[in-house]
């Protein structure tokens, strides 16, 4: 039986197209879970939108739609993102749906009725556009901590969840659970920002809107909208429905992804539900940062906004997310700009993989008619270098994903192609060909080709389209030389026939035509 592995994006809140930023996450989340399916996993990704709350009846209201109408035409154009961006998810998930309404209704009266919620009112500051509540002390500058929006000054009978119970409990976890948070200074923000100094009780109910799920026992009172939100993971999932087959299979979850924006709402109020409903938690929880732009976070009143499908028409959808993922570092905000993604496109893409393809395709029919035969134990000590390294670098990629340092592990793999690339000087073939070292030069063109197959297989989970071209021109058709178990070996191909002329997978771009042509898409 093949091991399960359980990934989510957080839902999305439907305010608008989706820039690259926000487009970040479900494309890291879609790469992770290719990854783990090319390593046999049993993989399940949810994604969905996240439709209730006052906002988003303010927002219906203003386009003269209802909430319902506006929810479903933007979960819509999600969907047509998401297949625009080739994202594998299992399940979308709306909120508004009744399989996720039913169960967050009775989920609401077993904290209810195991006194974990209780009746009070609530006075404080609340910011519409996160949907959250804060205290005096948590403002910055009298605005919301988060966004940096204006808070308005709310008064209303509520629910509270009794945050403070749980407090220690969590705590003890985050100790006991080194993993549970990724980066690890993450917990460390949660624990002295918001535990230390006194973790407020949350607000969990509003009456001053209507735009939500009505509590069955107090219909006045809507749910609020992040005890509402967090539980579609396992509302999803068939959690306390009639068939919780998905539910006892895939859960606990294996790794939320989350951006640091709603890191509080995953790492404290998240767990602390589950273990309300004495539910095991996710195994990891991993913030990612910010894709910013030179002047900042992306903003359409700064017009400084990039969306992805310009960049999918024009350079392709392997260019563009191979671009996106390398720019965000694991523990920082990645700064993206029109010419990162022209200059990694030249380089990475044309110069350094294109070409290293093409080389290899032209050498094999030029010295071999384009058959390569069978792997020769070669004592040249290039050759023994490129299996050595290449065979670490592959162990460096699988310890640097497996910790969701997504960029870094793409890095490890350029190391391996500009390695292969420096082997082509270091042998020489072509001096090779002149000589009387015929083995020798098989040996070179049968490395080249092996290690283009481990490239192939490396880059898969990021750039589906651009492996295939790879194993195509390679000449390789059998399927058991794609999967990851045949990655560790360098004498497993052998008479295979390469084509007979390659077109170039990557052409050098014009920077200045390129650069112009984004900005006028920003």
């Amino acid at each position: 039986m093949k091991e399960t592995f359980y990934i989510t994006t957080p839902i999305y809140y439907p305010s608008g197209r989706f820039h690259i930023g926000t487009s970040y996450t479900t494309i890291l989340v879609d790469s992770i879970k290719r990854y783990k399916k090319l390593r046999g996993y049993d993989t399940y990704m949810l994604t969905g939108t996240d439709e209730h709350g006052q906002k988003i009846e303010n927002v219906a209201k203003a386009n003269n739609e209802s909430p319902k109408e506006y929810v479903d035409k933007m979960a819509n154009e999600a969907k047509k993102l998401w297949k625009k961006l080739d994202i594998e998810y299992d399940d979308y998930i709306q909120t508004t749906e009744e399989r996720h309404e039913k169960i967050v209704q009775k989920i609401f009266e077993k904290f209810l009725n195991q006194g974990d919620i209780y009746k009070g009112e609530y006075e404080g500051w609340y910011c519409e556009p996160c949907e959250a509540y804060f205290t005096q002390t948590q403002l910055v500058d009298n605005k919301c901590p988060d966004c940096g929006r204006e808070v308005k000054k709310m008064k209303e009978e509520a629910y509270f969840f009794n945050m403070k119970k749980y407090a220690d409990r969590l705590l003890k976890y985050y100790n006991e659970h080194p993993d549970f948070i990724k980066p690890k200074y993450r917990k460390d923000e949660m624990i002295n920002n918001f535990i230390k100094p006194g973790l407020e009780d949350l607000c969990v109910t509003r009456t001053s809107f209507d735009w939500g799920i009505k509590v069955l026992s107090d219909p006045k009172h809507i749910i609020y909208v992040w005890l509402d939100a967090l539980t579609n993971y396992i509302t999803a999932l068939g959690y306390m429905s009639d068939d919780e087959t998905l539910f006892k299979k895939y859960w606990p979850a294996d790794v939320h992804v989350v951006a640091k924006d709603i890191a509080r709402f995953h790492l404290i109020y998240w767990p602390i539900f589950l273990m309300a409903l004495d539910l095991p938690l996710p195994k990891t929880i991993y913030v990612h940062n910010f894709i910013v732009m030179k002047d900042g976070k992306m903003s359409k009143s700064k017009g400084n906004v990039i969306y992805p499908e310009p960049f999918i028409e024009r350079y392709g959808l392997d260019a563009f997310k191979y671009s996106l993922l390398r720019e965000l570092p694991y523990s920082q905000d990645g700064i993206f700009t029109p010419e990162s993604f022209v200059e990694r496109y030249n380089f990475d893409l044309c110069n350094d993989l294109s070409n290293l393809l093409n080389r290899t395709i032209s050498m094999v029919n030029k010295y071999f008619d384009g058959v390569i035969e069978k792997y020769i134990d070669s004592d040249n000590e290039f050759t023994k270098e490129l299996e050595s390294f290449t065979l670490n670098q592959i162990d460096l990629f699988e310890n640097k994903i497996d910790n969701f340092e997504i960029a870094n592990a793409l890095k490890e793999i350029w190391a391996i192609i500009s390695k292969t690339n420096k082997y082509i000087d270091e042998t020489e073939p072509w001096v090779l060909a002149k000589t009387d070292k015929k083995e020798e030069l098989k040996s070179t063109m049968y490395h080249l080709v092996e290690n283009l197959r481990k490239i192939a297989i490396l880059i898969y989970p990021f750039m589906k389209d651009t492996s295939l071209k790879i194993f195509e021109q390679l000449g390789i058709k059998d399927e058991k030389l794609k999967t990851w178990d045949s990655i560790y070996k360098y004498n497993i191909i052998e008479n295979i026939k390469v084509i007979e002329k390659g077109n170039p997978i990557f052409m050098r771009l014009n920077f200045d035509e390129e650069i112009a042509y984004i900005k006028s898409k920003m």
